[in-house]
């Protein structure tokens, strides 16, 4: 026993190899932490907040818009990350089991794994990856210059890697391309509008007109106009104080004109037209009368449009003509229905009303049973924004359209069904109308 060898060299402690390899592997943890930061800050960075940094005067700049680069080609970017973390994890593990076997003998395997264990996932990864993450922006900013070099010089060595990985992919039926899956800006606004509603920081009406906004290019006139059954029309050939009254009485300032069929619209009058007219006739300089009146010398050329045209066309198809009224034909040229501005904006702002309008229908109130009651006319986006439901309008427009779509029948009165998570009731129906239904969710 006397002569028993320690387990290790006391000068071991004393050598300075010991200190510089404790050295190398400190600065190996650090720049393992500024990897691990880097992919966090350059991932989880908005490119809207980066390009508000970029165009502002203060500020790291030019950092954001290095970082905008790099974000560009994600797979490229974790891709150098990733293998600059790994070579200095992967270094720095085996710098510390030859050193901790140096020290304490055989054990030192358990040891070096243990304390780099603790080491790597305490400096390395949460502390870095949680102060990158709580300012993403500002941290990208900052490193995007030293990180876009690092993989400028890994590139050879990334690009190897890239092939083989997408090599192996393809093996298996899966295409890889650089941004294939990146979210379009759009995407990105709608999901943060809706966790901003979740979480309390958006209100519901700034959530809805931002998203109402957002979607005119996705939807179509047909889902919004009015439906030919209701529109008001004026007969060409009915008598001029019929017309004068029925314009009058009317709270439209616009109407079409039909002559002998409605589905043979000839123009559009405008009350102020109308108004002017006869008020030459009957006090210009030579007054003939309401017996002179004729519509032709009122009414301008009707515009129509075809039913598939998005909201977002429209619209713009309205400023440019500076008119705000259009009629709508399916794709066999029959009338269909009229649209307005006034319709497109009310998709993004809400019901606009005014002193000749109905009286507002009043805010959906449910009753005990949970149930509203509401017109089978009432579209399906106008229910969903009252009452922050989910239902689907791919098939159908109005809440009585998607009803006769599930039950793949006209129901009758006191008729009930359940799908989409909710349970509708017929509660009216005027032939082949439903006219008033009852909604819960189930």
């Amino acid at each position: 026993m006397e002569n028993e060898l320690p387990l290790t060299e006391p000068s071991a402690w004393a050598d300075p190899t010991t200190w510089i390899i404790a050295a190398v592997i400190l600065l190996l943890l650090m720049c393992s932490a500024f990897f691990s930061g880097s992919e966090t800050a350059l991932t989880a960075a908005s490119r809207g907040k980066l390009r508000s940094i970029a165009e502002r005067d203060a500020g790291p700049t030019k950092g954001a818009e290095r970082a905008l680069e790099l974000k560009e080609d994600n797979e490229r970017l974790i891709g150098g990350i990733l293998l600059g973390n790994n070579l200095v994890n992967i270094l720095a593990t085996s710098l510390a089991t030859s050193l901790f076997t140096a020290l304490v003998g055989p054990s030192g395997v358990a040891v070096a794994t243990g304390v780099m264990t603790a080491l790597v996932l305490i400096f390395a990864e949460v502390l870095p990856k949680t102060f990158a993450i709580n300012n993403p922006e500002t941290s990208a900013a900052r490193i995007a210059r030293p990180v876009g070099l690092i993989i400028a010089v890994m590139a050879p060595v990334v690009a190897v890697v890239r092939f083989i990985v997408r090599a192996v992919l393809r093996l298996f039926g899966t295409k890889i391309e650089a941004g294939d899956n990146m979210l379009s800006v759009q995407e990105e606004i709608m999901g943060a509008l809706s966790i901003g509603h979740e979480e309390g920081s958006v209100e519901k009406e700034q959530r809805d007109r931002l998203l109402g906004a957002l979607d005119l290019h996705e939807r179509t006139v047909e889902e919004i106009m009015l439906h030919r059954s209701g529109i008001e029309m004026i007969d060409a050939d009915g008598s001029a104080e019929d017309i004068l009254t029925q314009c009058l009485e009317s709270r439209y300032t616009r109407l079409p004109v039909y002559k002998e069929d409605q589905e043979n619209i000839v123009g559009m009058v405008h009350a102020k037209d109308l108004l002017r007219t006869i008020n030459r006739l009957t006090r210009g300089e030579n007054p003939v009368g309401l017996a002179g009146f004729d519509i032709a010398d009122v009414m301008v050329q009707p515009y129509f449009v075809p039913e598939t045209t998005t909201l977002d066309d429209q619209m713009r198809q309205f400023l440019h003509r500076h008119t705000h009224f259009a009629l709508v034909v399916d794709e066999y040229g029959a009338l269909a229905g009229l649209i307005t501005l006034e319709d497109i904006l009310e998709e993004i702002v809400g019901e606009i009303t005014d002193e000749f309008d109905d009286e507002d229908v009043p805010v959906l109130e449910a009753d005990k049973a949970g149930n509203y009651t509401i017109d089978g006319a009432m579209t399906i986006r106008d229910l969903n924004r009252a009452a922050d439901w989910n239902l689907p309008d791919d098939e159908a427009n109005t809440v009585a359209g998607l009803v006769i779509h599930e039950a793949q029948t006209i129901p009758l009165p006191g008729q009930t069904f359940a799908f989409h998570g909710f349970r509708f009731e017929v509660a009216e129906r005027e032939q082949n109308r439903l006219t008033k239904l009852k909604v819960r969710r189930l």
